[in-house]
């Protein structure tokens, strides 16, 4: 996920409290973006530009022949819609390569203003098949909540096959299905190993409603996103 680059909690403690990242109130907290028939996709993407989308950080983002294609990096695409929660997000994706390096960044708790926030504040749900190959070990693999969660059950697709991920939001617990797979089952509170490296992301609970994005990773690690939608939780 998050190689090479680091940026010390201070420095962003500092933002925080300066006013760069602007807290939402009470009232706003409560407020979801996601919103209408249970039953029914919401489609976030429209396969055409990026309308209703903002991308901080470096690199970009472009529509490729219908799709959103990832370009250098780190940097993150994130939905302007606002924030959402109680919710489901589907992800269709697929890697440029046998394996390259994204993620869906979740449970966001500001919108967005550059890349490092969402990655010590929100969760990252992982896109990337083979860890080891950057010295990390399975719970920095597809499917897992970066470095917090084992995953359940390996069930990555290989790029350049296409993979769906379905992620449910109820509130403070995470469910990520990988092609039909449970991979990653986290309720805040769950036991997490130590955090071993400064780009890993800060311990600690996330709110229940939050902005999420895709994320652009670096010049070598091109993903595809056909789909994203979200359709709001049963209750």
């Amino acid at each position: 996920m998050l190689k090479r680059v680091m940026m010390s909690t201070l420095v962003l403690a500092g933002m925080l409290f300066a006013g760069f990242l602007t807290p939402c109130s009470a009232s706003d907290e409560n407020q979801n973006a996601c919103t209408g028939d249970p039953n029914q996709w919401r489609q976030l993407f429209n396969g055409k530009d990026l309308n209703g989308w903002k991308h901080v950080g470096p690199g970009g983002d472009t529509v490729d022949e219908g799709l959103i294609k990832t370009h250098g990096g780190m940097g993150l695409l994130y939905w302007t819609g606002g924030k959402i929660g109680d919710c489901q997000i589907h992800v269709l994706f697929r890697m440029r390569d046998e394996n390259d390096n994204s993620g869906v960044f979740i449970r966001i708790p500001f919108e967005p203003r550059e890349e490092w926030m969402p990655v010590h504040y929100g969760f990252e749900v992982q896109i990337d098949n083979h860890p080891e190959t950057s010295k990390e070990d399975e719970y920095h693999s597809t499917g897992t909540l970066y470095s917090l969660t084992k995953p359940l059950a390996k069930a990555w697709k290989p790029g350049p096959e296409w993979n769906t991920m379905d992620i449910t939001l109820d509130g403070s617990r995470t469910i990520v299905v990988l092609n039909g797979v449970k991979v990653t089952d986290y309720k805040d509170g769950d036991p997490v190993p130590e955090r071993k490296s400064d780009f890993e992301p800060q311990h600690g609970p996330r709110p229940d409603f939050g902005y999420f994005g895709l994320q652009n990773h670096s010049d070598n690690d091109i993903v595809f996103f056909k789909e994203v939608a979200i359709k709001s939780l049963k209750k």
